[in-house]
């Protein structure tokens, strides 16, 4: 049922994006990837906090990149994140068989195993452009609960949520701990991507890229219920559709050293992100906690 509150006048350009979205699912994807990339050079001229951000991010983690080369990184990526509009709108109103016929399915068996085992899953993703496609794809043919922190955008909130379950997923907050660790003592697969700074309190430094950087520690504490098993994922964009793949469970984790442990989820990331640089998050100021002492990468932003 429509909450009256959203026929307010300030939810008029949220409607206009969600009309032009479940109209953009119906053109074929290498018109989506072309109107994407479109739309993200477009507004590249005008992103001047996001071209810093993503600037500094990717410099400071590939300080072997000449300026030129960071640039041109940098331009693809927004390039991504226009294609990332769409990709955003086939996780909510596509079909099964649209997203189906654009799927590579690698090392499924991973995640199948665990399923038929005793205990809890975490599957550990990143923020990549495709992270809300590369979750509605799971449910085309699994239950897992999706860990998530709601949108800005109470409306918007309200299609993302709505959207996901009217396609099988069980909705978690990211703040409602209790509700995490019932999934998982139920055994029921969350899809969770902890890759962002949650600042000090919820973190440890741990290396990424060789930066020291606040690191949820949030992944270990959860896979210590109920024999949990970590299995890292991904979901990225190919020439053709999307690559979907597992890789074996985490094997030793968590130890009993919280920076041992999120040294090891950083070096996962790092794997994924150096296969496809491009369609990482790096307008996300991923490095704004720092240790006591050490360089504010975004001062100038």
């Amino acid at each position: 049922m429509l909450n009256i509150k959203f026929i307010h006048p300030k939810f008029f350009p949220t409607w206009i994006l969600i009309l032009l979205m479940r109209i953009g699912v119906f053109i074929p994807f290498s018109a989506q990837v072309f109107i994407g990339k479109f739309i993200g050079k477009a507004i590249y001229p005008f992103m001047s906090k996001w071209r810093s951000t993503a600037y500094s991010n990717i410099s400071h983690c590939f300080p072997e990149k000449k300026q030129a080369q960071v640039n041109t990184l940098v331009k693809n990526h927004f390039e991504a994140i226009g294609i990332s509009l769409f990709e955003t709108a086939n996780a909510y109103y596509a079909s099964d068989n649209k997203i189906n016929k654009l799927l590579t399915i690698k090392k499924e068996h991973h995640f199948t195993d665990a399923l038929k085992q005793e205990g809890g899953i975490i599957i550990l993703c990143a923020h990549f452009m495709p992270l809300m496609l590369g979750s509605r794809a799971l449910l085309i043919n699994h239950t897992i609960a999706n860990i998530y922190r709601p949108q800005n955008n109470k409306l918007f909130d309200q299609a993302m949520v709505k959207g996901y379950k009217k396609n099988g997923a069980v909705m978690i907050k990211s703040t409602d701990t209790r509700s995490i660790i019932k999934a998982i003592n139920n055994s029921l697969p969350i899809w969770y991507a902890p890759d962002q700074d949650l600042g000090k309190n919820n973190s440890v430094f741990a290396p990424l890229f060789g930066i020291q950087t606040a690191t949820a520690s949030a992944t270990a504490r959860l896979s210590k219920n109920n024999k949990t098993r970590v299995i890292p994922y991904s979901f990225v964009r190919t020439s053709k559709g999307y690559e979907m793949s597992f890789e074996k469970p985490l094997s030793g984790f968590p130890s009993s050293d919280p920076i041992i442990d999120a040294t090891t989820t950083n070096k996962i990331l790092e794997k994924q992100i150096n296969k496809t640089p491009e369609q990482y998050l790096w307008i996300h100021r991923r490095f704004k906690t720092r240790p006591d002492g050490a360089e504010n990468f975004y001062k100038n932003n």
